[in-house]
């Protein structure tokens, strides 16, 4: 520098023309699309490099002694430099006295031009120390780039740096996931927000220089092909909305998506919400990914790696992921799939990457109609709680989830069209199933709620009434998945009407006679006969739909207009009562006659692939219930359905399970310990105390807000004023049944025949009892449903 000249000046190095050729290529109005918007932000780069080496040559940064560089980090050191961003830089030497005057010459004229600067000016030594101190000063390093003076200063910084992220990123990564999800608390979640912030959001251009990161610390992949389109999705939008407003802005609200949308070719804002909502969830899933993967293994306290714990069949807890068992075989399982994202969804942990790739790789199509296996596993995964969102997005990435919904794509990533609407499409029905699922005890099929909250809305995205088109794909997956026609026209029947209650409450008079007969007319027109059971069905889905839509939508107005108009439709449509079981067959009769003349429990069994049919006789003075459901239980296999009843001097039991991990037991085995339950000999409660202890933890975290459980009373007509059902809605755990069972019994309750029903993580159990000593009273009802909800807790 010329001895005398004024550093606020620059000498010959003005920023004035700088900042005009800024403002020219910002002008370049004429050109439109994608392609125009990378050009730029290759023009700013070779702009303002052109300008910065000048200055640094003008202030003898090229000639200083000892060395001196120029060196360019943040979006400049990337190469990715959009309107109005600060330049960050750092002048980097080696005790060289003229520094400082050398930076004021070069940092005055772009304060004077009020270009935005983040400058730093230190030793090699000094920016390593500051780098493992400060979390994004070790980031920005990474992106270091040299721009003028003594390359190999730069390429010395370059190289330390990388080298010291390398060795130290594994032990700062609980730092930096902290940092990232403040962050995201912070700036929402791009794919699912109407005023996404492009750059700090959860799925934006910070979570990319995560992700870079962690690949400079080799401890990931570098990002591939649908992350580096993500990239400049996410470049163009935000390089095109600050060249519109003209200043430094990131969050894109509504009327400026208009503006930016037609400029980069997209038909309108939803067009453009859409790619954006894709490309962020591709970046999120990336960044959990590789912040499991770059985590040191978990191990146990003694330094072994950790075990492996049964979640269920062929599916496993290893570690804090879930993972498939060793002899499992995707290719000859096809319900596998479901069953490893019902646990992960249960259980609250992800499913490692690995296990996703080989099912994505070897896991068969399901055939059509899936196998009742299959579909209790799809039941126990939409009934998890908040553990499904991450279970379904991670199937989604991987492209296993339309495998099983094809019909997923019209509305993945869609983005709502009214405003009260705070998700995606796709989003928004995982949403509701989560809400559903705390409902589950308020219905009695809350395997058909879940599937019709899956359902509600499949039919947006397309130029026709979504009720009606969705009801026509929800029939079609109804017949793939294998429903009854009864069920089948109970789940259409849901996504068809899905508004009719709201609407109905909320826009018409339902005082009025008409109007609750319209609503019940509608009903049984879909279902017939079951237009009951469609009513408290969508009672409950309109609900959940509106818990899922957005704040404010789920009001004590809205809920009390709807109990209301149900409450009218139900005694409209009253008068569908229980039906009794089934009478006994011929085999039942033989096994309670052995029964009665042997004194003893016996048993037979029968199975179709891994599904049995096991049937339990005692004599009459011997309790059936808890002993057959303990012992099932103590042998993990899972009661789907149960018929309980009384005949020639015995009780018969026929009970419909599987196994929830391995195979079926054996049945010489299973016999034995029936027969000693029986005699009560065989202490159920504390051997079903301790499978749980060790079993049910691992796979019961996931949801969030499990449904309460909740006793319904009704009069058994068939069996006189004596006989009345208690129906039982729960969520389910290991040994509920024995411990139902068994309070049931200590109330002095007489079960004269029950029926028992597992849909997914909820049961729905009936049983019709009796006091055996006293009167059915208010009293005695109080107590047993209080024993009863003790039970199920």
């Amino acid at each position: 520098m010329a001895q005398g000249a004024d550093p606020r000046h620059g000498g010959e190095q003005d920023a004035g023309g700088l900042v005009e050729a800024t403002e020219r290529l910002l002008d370049g109005r004429h050109r439109h699309g994608r392609p125009a918007a990378a050009a730029l932000r290759v023009a700013l780069v070779d702009l303002y490099e052109f300008w910065l080496s000048r200055a640094a040559a003008a202030a003898g940064v090229d000639t200083a002694k000892p060395g001196v560089a120029l060196v360019a980090v943040g979006g400049l050191g990337r190469r990715e430099l959009v309107p109005f961003s600060d330049l960050d830089l750092v002048l980097l030497h080696e005790g060289n006295p003229g520094v400082a005057e050398l930076a004021d010459t070069l940092w005055y004229p772009l304060w004077d031009a009020k270009v935005g600067l983040d400058h730093a000016v230190r030793t090699p030594a000094e920016a390593l120390r500051v780098a493992a101190e400060d979390l994004r000063t070790a980031l920005g390093l990474l992106d270091a780039r040299h721009l003028a003076g003594d390359q190999e200063l730069t390429a010395r910084l370059v190289t330390a740096a990388k080298d010291q992220w390398r060795r130290t990123a594994r032990k700062r990564l609980p730092e930096w996931a902290e940092a990232a999800r403040h962050r995201w608390e912070r700036s929402g979640e791009i794919a699912q927000s109407a005023e996404p912030d492009l750059k700090h959001g959860r799925g934006g251009l910070r979570d990319l220089g995560l992700l870079d990161a962690v690949a400079a610390a080799q401890l990931a992949d570098r990002p591939g092909e649908e992350l580096l389109a993500a990239r400049e999705l996410l470049l163009d939008v935000r390089t095109e909305l600050r060249r519109e407003l003209r200043r430094d802005r990131d969050v894109l609200d509504a009327p400026d998506a208009a503006r930016v949308a037609p400029v980069l070719d997209f038909a309108d804002r939803f067009a453009m919400a859409r790619e954006l909502s894709g490309a962020a969830r591709a970046v999120a899933y990336a960044v959990d990914t590789a912040l499991r993967s770059a985590a040191d293994p978990p191990r146990t306290r003694f330094g072994r790696r950790p075990t492996r714990v049964p979640l269920d069949e062929g599916v496993v807890l290893h570690g804090n992921e879930v993972s498939l068992a060793r002899g499992a075989v995707p290719a000859r399982d096809p319900a596998l799939l479901l069953r490893v994202a019902a646990a992960s969804a249960r259980s609250g942990h992800p499913i490692a990457v690995g296990t996703l790739r080989t099912l994505a790789d070897s896991a068969p199509e399901l055939r059509t109609p899936w196998p009742q296996g299959a579909r209790q596993a799809l039941t126990a995964l939409l009934g998890a709680g908040e553990g499904l969102v991450e279970a379904v997005e991670a199937l989604d990435r991987t492209g296993l989830w339309s495998r099983l919904f094809p019909e997923w794509g019209a509305v993945r990533d869609l983005p709502p069209r009214e405003p009260v609407h705070a998700w995606t499409v796709d989003r928004h029905l995982v949403r509701t199933c989560v809400a559903a699922a705390s409902l589950a005890t308020t219905v009695s099929r809350p395997d058909l709620l879940l599937l019709g909250a899956l359902l509600h809305d499949i039919g947006k995205g397309r130029k026709a009434d979504h009720s009606e088109l969705g009801a026509a794909i929800a029939a079609q997956v109804a017949a793939r998945i294998g429903l009854s026609d009864v069920d089948a026209k109970l789940v259409t029947g849901m996504v068809r009407h899905h508004l009719l209650l709201p609407h109905t409450a909320t826009r018409r008079d339902i005082g009025d006679p008409e109007t609750v007969g319209r609503v019940a007319g509608t009903l049984d027109t879909a279902v017939g006969g079951e237009s009951a059971v469609l009513l408290e069905l969508l009672h409950a889905l309109t609900r959940a739909d509106s818990l899922a839509t957005g704040p404010g939508v789920w009001t004590e107005w809205k809920a009390g207009l709807l109990a209301e108009l149900t409450g009218r439709c139900a005694r409209l449509l009253r008068g569908h009562g229980f039906t009794q079981p089934d009478p006994v067959d011929e085999i039942q009769r033989e096994l309670v006659a052995t029964a009665v003349r042997s004194g003893t429990g016996q048993m037979l069994l029968s199975s179709e692939g891994n599904v049995a049919t096991v049937v339990l006789a005692v004599p009459a003075h011997a309790e059936l219930l808890a002993p057959a459901a303990g012992v099932l239980a103590l042998h993990s296999l899972e009661v789907h359905e149960a018929v309980l009843r009384s005949h020639d001097g015995g009780h018969v039991g026929v009970f419909t399970a599987s196994p929830r991990f391995g195979s079926l037991p054996d049945l010489t085995l299973l016999r034995e310990r029936f027969a000693r339950a029986v005699a009560g000999g065989l202490g159920l409660a504390r051997q079903l105390a301790a499978k749980e202890r060790d079993y049910g933890s691992a796979g019961s975290a996931g949801s969030a807000s499990p449904a309460h459980p909740k006793v319904l009373w009704f009069d058994e007509e068939a069996s006189g004023a004596s006989t009345v059902v208690l129906e039982l809605r729960a969520p389910d755990r290991i040994g509920l049944l024995y411990r139902v069972a068994v309070a049931l019994r200590a109330c002095a309750a007489e079960v004269r025949w029950a029926k028992v029903a597992t849909l997914g993580g909820a049961v729905v159990d009936s049983f019709a009892v009796s006091p055996r000593d006293g009167t059915l009273d208010a009293a005695w009802r109080d107590r047993v449903e209080k024993a009863v909800l003790a039970a199920a807790v």
